[in-house]
Order: structure tokens, then sequence, then C-alpha cells
């Protein structure tokens, strides 16, 4: 049997033991392990270890917990819920002004977590509730939240791309910087489609009540307090890193310490805040780390059978394809696979394939790892499967059904692939700014 078959029947292996329901990294992980084994005998034992000490010696992999802890415990103590009544002072009297304002604090989110898990739990429990109650458009108010969350794994302390430059060896400011500019351009965009719609259609986004947004100018002003918070975690935490005075597990720990006196300074600080944020932490830490590990197995079966050169030789030698058309073929094939997983699942078993091929084909590394996210973003969305979508229907109200959602992120992947293909088309979108600080 070929290589090149047996790297095919791994995938197919894969994809069934997911259809069955098995957790993820237990699909990879058998599947890596059993290939070994047939492949190479009692010896190949060895390689989950080898994985296992590869993973734990990666030192970055601190950041993991400490930027998910930022998240949460910034979620947890309410400085989030402070957030959100900001914007919806501020934003009440314009059509969608809830609308856009969820997307404000999504922004704010994502710079303080980066994980769009944590802005989908804020955004359900926050925001969906308060503008149901006001009046807007049910689908409007599910695309809105889902979109806004994607921006968690794009903008600025990403953690999916912290995991990109692990694997790909390039280094994670550079990979901040270029998701910035991209990551508010989508958030933008997602901004200007709000407001057009609603002023086209009223009836999807109403305005707040004269009532509960007048207010003498001295509260408002007083209310924009809610935004120093968050933006001086975020200064101190990725400002700090890119300029150079701490490293990136320094910069993590740095916001993790921010985030708690924040909430210890507002008198949030509680134990059950500490018990709340611990558990959920360990939690989604414990599913990385389990992600990572299986998938490093699976990626040295691939790296020993030679499957980067397979897969090299068959785009560009037998089906003799332009690169950017095996980009667009890598990009399709993301879509495809968040059917079935998630960003992380994606990344780390498909990253050590494709990013060798991406240099060989001369694309930048730090530019094809936008491309990626962006794409993970779209296909977070996109039905019968994605990710969002599942996750949205665990969180939202009964009156939202799965019929709602599914409908509801039509307009906004239309505007994602549009900034996929602006990033693609533009590539400085992406590099100006990391072209700046090198």
């Amino acid at each position: 049997m070929s290589y090149e078959m047996i790297a095919i029947l791994m995938f197919v292996s894969m994809l069934l033991m997911l259809l069955t329901g098995q957790r993820v990294f237990a699909a990879i992980g058998f599947v890596s392990a059993a290939a070994a084994l047939m492949l190479w005998g009692d010896g190949a034992v060895e390689m989950p270890f080898n994985a296992a000490f590869k993973l734990f010696n990666w030192y970055p992999m601190l950041t993991l917990p400490l930027f998910i802890y930022m998240g949460y415990i910034l979620s947890e103590s309410g400085i989030a819920d402070d957030l959100y009544h900001m914007f919806h002072v501020w934003f009440g009297g314009l059509k969608g002004g809830l609308a856009v304002g969820t997307i404000g604090l999504m922004v704010v989110i994502s710079a303080m977590n980066g994980l769009s898990v944590a802005g989908m739990a804020i955004g359900a429990t926050i925001a969906l509730p308060e503008m149901l109650r006001r009046g807007y458009d049910k689908q409007m108010i599910t695309g809105v939240v889902q979109a806004g969350s994607s921006l968690g794994i794009l903008v600025p302390p990403s953690v999916v791309l912290v995991l990109y430059g692990m694997i790909a060896r390039q280094p994670v400011s550079q990979l901040w910087l270029a998701g910035a500019i991209p990551g508010l351009m989508m958030a933008t965009m997602f901004i200007i489609y709000i407001v057009i719609r609603c002023k086209l259609q009223p009836h999807l986004g109403p305005t707040v009540s004269r009532e509960e947004r007048d207010m003498p100018m001295r509260e408002k002003l007083k209310l924009l307090r809610a935004g120093i918070t968050p933006f001086l975690i975020f200064f101190f935490m990725t400002g700090l890193f890119v300029m150079g005075i701490t490293s990136l597990v320094e910069s993590s720990a740095v916001g993790a310490t921010a985030a708690t006196i924040a909430a210890a300074v507002k008198r949030r600080l509680s134990w059950k805040v500490i018990e709340d944020t611990m558990r959920k932490t360990l939690g989604i830490s414990c599913m990385f780390m389990w992600i990572i590990l299986a998938a490093l197995c699976f990626g040295s079966v691939f790296d020993g059978i030679g499957a980067v050169k397979a897969i090299e030789s068959l785009f560009i030698t037998r089906w003799d394809l332009t690169p950017w058309e095996v980009l667009i073929m890598m990009q399709l094939s993301y879509l495809l696979m968040g059917m079935f997983l998630d960003d992380t699942a994606m990344l780390v078993i498909v990253a050590p394939l494709y990013v060798p091929l991406v240099v060989a084909l001369g694309f930048d590394p730090i530019w094809y790892g936008v491309l990626y996210t962006i794409t993970c973003q779209i296909a977070y969305m996109t039905p019968p499967f994605g990710y969002n979508l599942f996750l949205m229907r665990a969180m939202a109200p009964p009156e939202i059904a799965l019929a709602d959602i599914y409908r509801s992120i039509i307009p906004f992947v239309l505007v994602m692939t549009l900034a996929l293909i602006l990033v693609m088309v533009f590539p400085e979108i992406a590099m100006w700014l990391p072209s700046q600080f090198r």
C-alpha cells in the first residue's frame, strides 16, 4: 500500500470516528496510535510518550491557561456587564444600536480573552436577552452574537494564533499584529451591515426609549470609565509584549494578574468568582492539552510516512495546480473540516502539513496564519455542523430555534467571505502592521 493511501485511510478513519460521537482527542489519538503500531510495530508505542514530552517542554503552553483565566475572571466578576451597559447607553438611540454595541463588546472581550467560546458565552448571557426584551429580531441578534464572538480567534491576543505560531515556528508578536487590522476591519464591516440593514428595515433593531437613554452628559461620561479597565489590561498585556518589554508568557501573566487586580479593586473578587473561574479555566485548558497531545502523535506519524512531500507532489506535480489554486484548495478543506472540528483540532491536524507547503509555494506563513484564522471563523458558522451554531443553540433561550440560528448567519458569513477575499487579494491589510515593528 502506498503512503498516499495510508494518509487517506488515516483521515477517513478519523472522520468516521468523529461521526460516531467520539471526543476529538480520542479519535485523533486512537487513529494515530493504531497506524503507528501497524506501520512500525511495538517500537511505535514510544511515539505518544515523545509527543507528550514535546508538549510539556513547550514553554509557551503556559500562556493558554493564563489567557483563558483572564477572560473568565473578567466575565465572572461582572466587568463585561459594565461594558455592555456603557454601549447600551451610548448606542441605544441608533437603529440597531444595541447590536452595534454588542459587536463593540465582542471586540473588547476578544482583546482580553483570545477565545470565541468566552465571547459567545458573554454575548448569549448578557446581550442576547437584553436585545430580545427590546424587540430586536431574533435572527438578527443571534447572527450578531455568533459573528461577534468569532472575532476572538483573530483579534490579539488570539489563543489560536499563539498555537499557530508554535506549530509553524513563527513569532507570535508578528501574528498578533497581522490579525489586528483584519479583525477590526471585519468588526467594522459587521457594524456597517447592521446599520444599513436596520435603516432599511427599522423593525429589526428598534431604538431604546428616550426615557432610558436620557441622562446628564456627566453621567454618560462616567459610564466611559467602564472601558478604561479593559484598555489598561490590553495595554499592559499586549502593548508591553509588542514593545519587547515582556515575553509572551510574561505578558499572559501580566494580563491575568491585571484582570484579578481589576476585579478586586471593583470589590467583585469573591471565593465563588475564583472557584467558577478556576473550574472553567481548568476544563478549557485540559481540552486544549488533550487535543494538542493527540495531534502531535498524529503529526509524527504523518511525518514518518512522508505525507507532506506526498501532498506537495500531488498538488504541484500530478495535478499541475498554480500556487493560488493550491491555496484556495487548502481554504476549502478547512471549511469542510470546520463542519466536524473546532479551530484547534483543525490547526494541529493540518498545519504541520500545510505550513511547509505554504512556504514552498512562496507565500508568507504570517499572512497565511491570518487566512487560516478567518477561514476557521467562517467554518465555525457554516451549516450543518458549524461549531458556533450548536454552541449558540445550547445557550440561546427556547424561543430561538435551530432554524433561526441557521438563517441568522447567512449575511454574516457573506461579510466574512468578503473580508477573506480582501485579505487574500490585498495582503498588505494583514502585513502592513507587522512590517512596522520588525
